[in-house]
Protein backbone atom coordinates (compact mmCIF):
# COMPACT_ATOMS: atom_id res chain seq x y z
CA UNK A 1 0.00 0.00 0.00
CA UNK A 2 0.87 3.61 -0.62
CA UNK A 3 0.90 7.10 0.76
CA UNK A 4 -0.55 9.52 -1.74
CA UNK A 5 1.10 13.03 -0.98
CA UNK A 6 -1.84 14.79 -3.05
CA UNK A 7 -1.95 18.72 -3.98
CA UNK A 8 -5.50 19.64 -2.72
CA UNK A 9 -5.52 23.19 -4.82
CA UNK A 10 -6.23 26.15 -2.80
CA UNK A 11 -9.67 24.94 -2.33
CA UNK A 12 -12.05 24.32 -5.37
CA UNK A 13 -12.44 21.01 -5.88
CA UNK A 14 -12.86 21.23 -9.65
CA UNK A 15 -9.13 22.68 -9.70
CA UNK A 16 -8.00 19.16 -8.71
CA UNK A 17 -6.08 17.13 -11.11
CA UNK A 18 -7.03 14.28 -12.66
CA UNK A 19 -4.81 12.22 -11.36
CA UNK A 20 -5.16 13.63 -7.57
CA UNK A 21 -9.25 12.83 -8.11
CA UNK A 22 -7.90 9.48 -9.58
CA UNK A 23 -6.01 8.89 -6.34
CA UNK A 24 -8.90 10.06 -3.80
CA UNK A 25 -11.44 7.55 -5.49
CA UNK A 26 -8.99 4.72 -4.85
CA UNK A 27 -7.95 5.93 -1.13
CA UNK A 28 -9.66 4.16 2.04
CA UNK A 29 -8.20 6.52 4.43
CA UNK A 30 -7.45 10.29 3.98
CA UNK A 31 -5.69 12.46 6.26
CA UNK A 32 -6.40 17.12 5.62
CA UNK A 33 -6.07 19.63 7.44
CA UNK A 34 -9.23 20.85 8.45
CA UNK A 35 -8.92 24.74 7.98
CA UNK A 36 -7.87 24.56 4.21
CA UNK A 37 -9.14 21.37 2.40
CA UNK A 38 -12.74 22.33 1.90
CA UNK A 39 -15.83 19.69 2.27
CA UNK A 40 -15.75 19.26 -1.81
CA UNK A 41 -12.28 18.15 -1.99
CA UNK A 42 -13.21 14.78 0.17
CA UNK A 43 -16.33 14.20 -1.79
CA UNK A 44 -13.69 12.59 -3.95
CA UNK A 45 -13.37 9.91 -1.49
CA UNK A 46 -15.26 7.02 -1.94
CA UNK A 47 -17.98 6.29 0.69
CA UNK A 48 -17.19 5.00 4.02
CA UNK A 49 -13.44 6.58 3.54
CA UNK A 50 -12.06 6.98 7.30
CA UNK A 51 -11.35 10.51 7.18
CA UNK A 52 -8.63 12.32 9.32
CA UNK A 53 -8.69 16.02 10.25
CA UNK A 54 -4.50 16.56 10.94
CA UNK A 55 -5.01 20.38 12.08
CA UNK A 56 -4.65 19.41 15.77
CA UNK A 57 -1.82 16.75 15.18
CA UNK A 58 1.62 16.70 15.80
CA UNK A 59 3.88 15.04 13.03
CA UNK A 60 4.23 12.23 15.51
CA UNK A 61 0.54 11.37 15.20
CA UNK A 62 0.22 11.76 11.61
CA UNK A 63 3.17 9.22 10.94
CA UNK A 64 1.15 7.00 13.03
CA UNK A 65 -1.75 7.52 11.10
CA UNK A 66 -0.29 7.26 8.22
CA UNK A 67 1.56 4.13 8.96
CA UNK A 68 -1.55 1.94 10.66
CA UNK A 69 -3.31 2.43 7.63
CA UNK A 70 -0.79 1.31 5.59
CA UNK A 71 -0.57 -1.80 7.79
CA UNK A 72 -4.16 -2.79 7.20
CA UNK A 73 -4.24 -3.16 3.39
CA UNK A 74 -5.01 0.79 2.71
CA UNK A 75 -3.78 3.05 0.47
CA UNK A 76 -4.02 6.64 2.12
CA UNK A 77 -4.52 10.26 0.28
CA UNK A 78 -2.13 12.55 2.74
CA UNK A 79 -3.75 16.32 1.44
CA UNK A 80 -1.97 19.20 1.15
CA UNK A 81 -3.45 22.08 1.15
CA UNK A 82 -2.30 24.08 -2.46
CA UNK A 83 0.84 22.03 -3.55
CA UNK A 84 2.75 19.71 -1.39
CA UNK A 85 5.88 21.18 -2.30
CA UNK A 86 5.62 24.63 -0.19
CA UNK A 87 5.19 24.53 3.43
CA UNK A 88 3.75 20.97 3.40
CA UNK A 89 6.22 19.41 5.93
CA UNK A 90 6.81 16.89 3.09
CA UNK A 91 10.36 16.68 3.95
CA UNK A 92 9.57 15.48 7.49
CA UNK A 93 7.06 13.28 6.58
CA UNK A 94 8.59 11.13 3.91
CA UNK A 95 11.52 11.18 6.43
CA UNK A 96 9.45 9.21 9.01
CA UNK A 97 7.61 7.27 6.62
CA UNK A 98 10.97 5.72 5.18
CA UNK A 99 12.20 5.13 8.49
CA UNK A 100 9.36 2.75 8.86
CA UNK A 101 9.22 1.43 5.66
CA UNK A 102 6.62 2.72 3.94
CA UNK A 103 5.85 3.69 0.56
CA UNK A 104 4.94 7.13 -1.04
CA UNK A 105 4.10 9.13 -4.29
CA UNK A 106 3.52 12.74 -4.84
CA UNK A 107 1.18 14.38 -6.91
CA UNK A 108 1.17 18.38 -7.59
CA UNK A 109 -1.55 20.85 -6.68
CA UNK A 110 -2.25 24.09 -8.07
CA UNK A 111 -0.53 25.96 -5.69
CA UNK A 112 -2.63 29.37 -3.68
CA UNK A 113 0.07 32.22 -5.74
CA UNK A 114 -1.13 30.68 -8.65
CA UNK A 115 -4.91 31.10 -7.77
CA UNK A 116 -4.65 33.78 -6.41
CA UNK A 117 -2.53 35.64 -9.53
CA UNK A 118 -4.89 34.74 -11.72
CA UNK A 119 -7.78 35.92 -9.55
CA UNK A 120 -6.64 39.01 -9.92
CA UNK A 121 -5.88 38.74 -13.92
CA UNK A 122 -2.14 39.09 -13.61
CA UNK A 123 0.81 37.53 -14.80
CA UNK A 124 3.50 37.62 -12.16
CA UNK A 125 6.12 37.89 -14.74
CA UNK A 126 6.69 40.61 -16.93
CA UNK A 127 9.28 41.38 -19.52
CA UNK A 128 11.94 43.98 -18.70
CA UNK A 129 10.01 44.41 -15.36
CA UNK A 130 9.95 41.72 -13.18
CA UNK A 131 11.49 38.56 -14.14
CA UNK A 132 11.60 36.42 -10.84
CA UNK A 133 9.07 35.53 -8.36
CA UNK A 134 10.04 34.82 -4.47
CA UNK A 135 7.97 32.56 -2.62
CA UNK A 136 8.59 33.20 0.79
CA UNK A 137 6.91 33.35 4.54
CA UNK A 138 7.25 35.87 7.67
CA UNK A 139 7.97 34.56 11.01
CA UNK A 140 6.12 34.53 13.61
CA UNK A 141 5.54 31.58 15.91
CA UNK A 142 7.00 29.22 13.38
CA UNK A 143 9.97 27.95 12.48
CA UNK A 144 13.05 30.51 12.34
CA UNK A 145 14.00 31.71 8.81
CA UNK A 146 17.55 31.59 7.95
CA UNK A 147 19.61 34.48 8.01
CA UNK A 148 20.20 34.93 4.37
CA UNK A 149 16.32 34.91 3.67
CA UNK A 150 15.62 37.91 5.97
CA UNK A 151 12.71 40.07 3.95
CA UNK A 152 15.07 43.10 3.23
CA UNK A 153 17.63 40.68 2.00
CA UNK A 154 14.76 38.89 -0.37
CA UNK A 155 12.76 42.29 -0.85
CA UNK A 156 15.78 44.54 -2.15
CA UNK A 157 16.07 42.52 -5.51
CA UNK A 158 12.32 44.40 -6.35
CA UNK A 159 11.23 40.64 -8.07
CA UNK A 160 7.78 40.10 -7.40
CA UNK A 161 7.14 38.63 -3.74
CA UNK A 162 4.77 36.72 -2.81
CA UNK A 163 4.26 35.61 1.13
CA UNK A 164 2.63 32.74 2.50
CA UNK A 165 1.86 32.68 6.24
CA UNK A 166 2.11 36.41 6.64
CA UNK A 167 -1.70 38.08 6.93
CA UNK A 168 -1.19 38.47 10.76
CA UNK A 169 1.90 40.88 10.59
CA UNK A 170 0.90 42.89 7.01
CA UNK A 171 2.21 46.50 8.40
CA UNK A 172 5.09 45.32 9.70
CA UNK A 173 5.94 43.62 6.39
CA UNK A 174 4.61 46.72 4.41
CA UNK A 175 6.85 48.93 6.44
CA UNK A 176 10.33 46.74 5.65
CA UNK A 177 8.92 47.17 1.84
CA UNK A 178 8.69 50.30 1.33
CA UNK A 179 12.54 51.13 1.44
CA UNK A 180 12.84 49.00 -1.63
CA UNK A 181 9.35 48.81 -3.60
CA UNK A 182 8.18 52.54 -2.79
CA UNK A 183 4.55 53.62 -1.21
CA UNK A 184 2.66 52.82 -4.17
CA UNK A 185 3.63 49.52 -5.17
CA UNK A 186 0.66 47.68 -6.36
CA UNK A 187 -0.42 44.65 -3.48
CA UNK A 188 -2.85 42.32 -3.72
CA UNK A 189 -3.77 39.89 -1.07
CA UNK A 190 -6.49 37.03 -1.77
CA UNK A 191 -8.13 35.35 1.02
CA UNK A 192 -9.14 31.87 0.71
CA UNK A 193 -8.69 32.03 -2.91
CA UNK A 194 -11.18 30.01 -5.13
CA UNK A 195 -13.95 28.83 -2.16
CA UNK A 196 -16.53 30.29 -1.31
CA UNK A 197 -15.67 33.00 1.02
CA UNK A 198 -12.79 34.41 -0.97
CA UNK A 199 -12.14 37.48 -0.69
CA UNK A 200 -9.91 39.91 -2.46
CA UNK A 201 -7.99 43.48 -1.22
CA UNK A 202 -5.79 45.24 -4.08
CA UNK A 203 -4.17 48.61 -2.65
CA UNK A 204 -0.54 49.91 -2.35
CA UNK A 205 2.06 49.22 0.37
CA UNK A 206 0.96 52.71 1.49
CA UNK A 207 -2.80 51.24 1.99
CA UNK A 208 -3.13 47.39 1.93
CA UNK A 209 -2.27 46.92 5.80
CA UNK A 210 -5.45 49.56 6.67
CA UNK A 211 -7.41 46.97 4.06
CA UNK A 212 -6.19 43.44 5.93
CA UNK A 213 -6.95 44.66 9.27
CA UNK A 214 -10.43 46.32 8.57
CA UNK A 215 -11.50 42.89 7.21
CA UNK A 216 -10.47 41.26 9.83
CA UNK A 217 -7.76 38.67 8.18
CA UNK A 218 -6.15 36.26 10.10
CA UNK A 219 -5.01 33.13 7.66
CA UNK A 220 -5.51 31.50 4.62
CA UNK A 221 -4.22 34.14 2.83
CA UNK A 222 -1.39 35.19 0.37
CA UNK A 223 0.03 38.61 -0.18
CA UNK A 224 1.60 39.67 -3.61
CA UNK A 225 3.68 42.12 -4.03
CA UNK A 226 5.53 44.04 -6.86
CA UNK A 227 5.09 46.28 -9.95
CA UNK A 228 4.33 43.19 -12.54
CA UNK A 229 0.70 43.57 -10.43
CA UNK A 230 -0.08 47.12 -12.02
CA UNK A 231 -2.76 47.02 -14.91
CA UNK A 232 -0.84 47.29 -17.98
CA UNK A 233 -1.75 49.55 -20.42
CA UNK A 234 -0.30 49.97 -24.38
CA UNK A 235 1.13 52.80 -23.09
CA UNK A 236 2.84 51.68 -20.07
CA UNK A 237 4.25 48.15 -21.40
CA UNK A 238 7.96 48.47 -21.17
CA UNK A 239 8.21 45.70 -23.23
CA UNK A 240 6.72 42.13 -25.04
CA UNK A 241 7.99 38.93 -24.82
CA UNK A 242 11.11 38.31 -27.40
CA UNK A 243 9.26 34.46 -27.33
CA UNK A 244 6.36 35.83 -29.76
CA UNK A 245 7.86 38.67 -31.35
CA UNK A 246 6.71 39.91 -34.92
CA UNK A 247 10.40 39.95 -36.12
CA UNK A 248 11.47 37.03 -34.28
CA UNK A 249 13.25 34.43 -36.42
CA UNK A 250 11.38 31.05 -36.31
CA UNK A 251 13.31 28.63 -38.46
CA UNK A 252 15.33 27.35 -35.61
CA UNK A 253 16.48 28.04 -31.78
Amino acid sequence: MTVHFIGAGPGAADLLTVRAVRLLNTSHVCLFAGTYVTAEVLAHCPAGATLVDTQRLNLDQITDELVRAHHAGNDVARLCSGDPSLYSALSEQTARLDSAGVPWDVTPGVPAYAAAAAIVGRELTVPELAQTVILTRAQARSTAMPDSETLTTLAATRATMVLHLAITRMREIAVQLVPFYGLDCPVAVVHRATQADELVLQGTVETIADQVEAAGLRQAAVIMVGPALRAATPSSRAAESHLYAIDRHRDGY
